[in-house]
């Protein structure tokens, strides 16, 4: 009877490790606020990240035919609206003024909330994070018939928790490496995290708009066909 609670709850806390470990634009704004506003600005930022982590996942628990048909019928809008949204933030990281944040962290003014519904709405602007956790579910055997309510909140609380380690891990290494980092070297990581964020941004607004022109042509040549 235990067996199968011990089971979902470690597979649960490594699905929440392996969703987490990829690190896109949430782990990058993760470690820049990590050094510029302290190790717990860092690590809130995951925490919305791992509630998104987690949404997600229960999306995926309980209308996995839904969910992945909503996001293979609008994956290139959803694409192009999420390129656009990481511009605006590539922008405004790769001008940001590293000198005005680079203090102690006991002296700057830390809005956790804020860290975590940013790092929230980071993580739910990418639902292709879906394909993922649906091969992770398939891996680990996550969704079983024989599995009860009280092992699938076991299994859930496992991946928030494997998700809240990750972040915990990561914003503890870079805080230790935060004192070898003066105001040059903050100017120049987020120069090159910005740079980085408008260039995934870039290719996710060509290669949507490239899929979209090509279906675009094949419904035209359908058509051109049937009609002739």
């Amino acid at each position: 009877m235990i067996e199968p609670f011990i089971d979902i709850l470690l597979s649960g806390i490594l699905i929440g490790i392996l969703v987490s470990a990829p690190m896109g634009p949430v782990g990058m704004l993760c470690i820049q606020r990590a050094l510029n506003k302290g190790r717990w600005s860092g690590f809130f930022t995951g925490v919305g990240a791992a509630f998104s982590d987690l949404f997600y996942c229960l999306l995926t628990g309980l209308g996995l035919s839904f969910v992945q048909g909503f996001i293979e019928d609008n994956s290139l809008v959803l694409q192009i609206v999420g390129s656009f949204a990481l511009i605006g933030f590539g922008i405004y990281l790769f001008k940001k003024n590293p000198a005005a944040s680079l203090k102690r962290p006991e002296q700057s003014k830390n809005t956790f909330w804020a860290d975590c519904v940013t790092g929230f709405l980071f993580t739910i602007s990418n639902p292709f994070i879906l394909f993922f956790i649906i091969s992770l579910f398939g891996r680990f055997n996550f969704l079983m018939p024989e599995y009860r309510e009280y092992h699938y909140i076991a299994g859930y609380a496992g991946i928030f928790l494997g998700a809240l380690a990750w972040w915990y891990i990561i914003t503890f290494f870079v805080n230790k490496v935060r004192a070898h980092f003066n105001v040059r070297s903050m100017w120049l990581i987020n120069r090159i995290i910005g740079s980085l964020i408008l260039l995934m941004a870039a290719y996710g607004i060509f290669s949507g708009l490239k899929d979209y022109y090509n279906e675009r042509n094949e419904v035209q040549e359908i058509s051109y066909h049937t009609n002739y």
